[in-house]
């Protein structure tokens, strides 16, 4: 093997994940209750980014654990709860969202993360708006 490749190799293995790019990133999320009169649209930050990964071709021979794609994800977030305007008495008027500190390349956590992209999502808001002010 020449000293080209095997530092390629190398190179490759060790600095692969450095090529990601996977850190917390702004968002507003519009959050409407049908009862309440206002529709919110929260800032907060969310895991977004791109992320090495390899694919194997030879899925038939690798457990289904081995193919299991690196997605952007939380590190360390905390959560945050934001009052919604506009509601009557009865109502729980509160929503608690995530908050991203860091963000790290790995496995997606469906305990506190959405690991399916939808194609049809709706943000946006169809009363009027107020915004959180945290």
């Amino acid at each position: 093997m020449s000293p080209f490749l095997v530092m390629s190799l190398l190179f490759g293995l060790t600095f692969g994940q450095a090529a990601s790019v996977c850190a917390p990133s702004e968002y507003t999320i519009h959050v409407e209750k049908r009862e309440c009169a206002y529709c919110l649209a929260i800032n907060t930050t969310i895991c977004a980014g791109f992320c090495m990964t390899r694919d194997s071709n030879g899925k038939k021979l690798l457990l289904k654990s081995a193919l299991s794609q690196n997605v952007c994800t939380y590190k360390e977030m905390l959560y945050q709860t934001a009052l919604i305007p506009g509601c009557p008495h009865h109502t729980i008027p509160y929503y608690s969202y995530p908050v991203a500190i860091s963000c790290k390349c790995g496995k997606c956590n469906t305990d506190y993360s959405d690991c399916v992209h939808e194609k049809v999502r709706t943000n946006y808001c169809t009363k009027p708006q107020k915004l959180c002010n945290m």
